[in-house]
């Protein structure tokens, strides 16, 4: 039945794949893939014969190869120059103020002493100097006396009095701050000189008067110009504190009043240089400063 059923169609299938020998059963062989794909496809399009899955995967086959293009990077520009941050303005100290009317003294009612004997004058200045800077007075006969005494053994003056020698170490010994003896060669340094170191230091200067023979303090000062913001300023008035007033001298001139303020010109009557023809000392000559240091 199956031979007499199929073998025409056997025969037409053996005549695709090959002949058999006689009297053998005609089997279907598996067909080998066309291979054309594409010509395949076509013809099973033709017939209707495919499948959604079989025309899916012809889809897929068909479509055409996808190039995958990745994020492109950026592309790097020309490098900046770097950046030069500008040079600051040097920042320059502040301009002292224009030089204007100055003034300060330490002065204070009861502050004067007079010289007890004619020979004490350095023992007054001390006493005079104590009381500008200490609240307590001092001006007893005694006191003056015992300071005087002080300041000539300290002095090694072959005329046997106290020198400005003496008076600088009996201040600094008493606590009244650190004081030297300086000699000054031109007139207006020398009031420089002492107007600052009353300044910055708020103590009073010893003048050495006379030529050496008599001592006197300097309380205060008047100028163009503070000394503590300029070094050029200029002494116009002087501030003093001469303990032989009322008496005064025949040869110098009368003593001033206590507090008095002396233009430079009326000091230098009585403030001069100091040489060594009358001076037993190896200081230079020039105009002497009990100075506060």
């Amino acid at each position: 039945m199956w031979r007499g059923q199929y073998a025409g169609r056997a025969r037409d299938v053996n005549a695709l794949v090959g002949t058999t020998a006689p009297g053998d059963r005609y089997f279907l062989r598996p067909m080998t893939a066309p291979r054309t794909p594409l010509l395949a496809l076509l013809v099973a399009f033709a017939a209707g014969g495919c499948t959604p899955a079989a025309a899916e995967q012809a889809a897929v086959t068909l479509r055409p190869t996808e190039t995958v293009v990745g994020t492109p990077s950026p592309t790097a520009g020309p490098t900046p120059p770097p950046t030069v941050e500008p040079t600051p303005e040097p920042t320059l100290p502040p301009a002292p103020p224009p030089a204007a009317p100055f003034a300060m003294n330490l002065f204070e009612e009861g502050d004067f002493v007079p010289q007890h004997t004619f020979d004490w004058c350095v023992g007054a200045s001390i006493q005079m100097t104590w009381n500008l800077v200490r609240p307590l007075r001092r001006s007893s006969y005694e006191d003056q006396q015992a300071l005087w005494e002080m300041a000539r053994a300290r002095s090694f003056n072959s005329f046997g009095g106290a020198n400005p020698r003496g008076w600088a170490s009996v201040l600094t010994e008493i606590g009244l701050g650190h004081y030297e003896l300086v000699s000054v060669p031109e007139w207006g340094a020398a009031l420089r000189a002492a107007a600052s170191a009353l300044r910055e230091t708020n103590r009073p200067v010893g003048l050495v008067m006379w030529r050496g023979r008599h001592a006197w303090v300097m309380s205060g000062f008047e100028s163009v110009g503070d000394p503590a913001a300029h070094d050029d300023f200029t002494v116009t008035g002087i501030r003093v504190l001469d303990p032989l007033y009322p008496h005064g001298s025949a040869a110098w001139g009368p003593s001033p009043a206590p507090n008095a303020l002396l233009t430079p010109e009326q000091l230098a009557a009585q403030f001069v240089i100091r040489d060594r023809r009358h001076w037993s000392s190896d200081i230079a000559p020039g105009y002497l400063l009990v100075l506060p240091v």
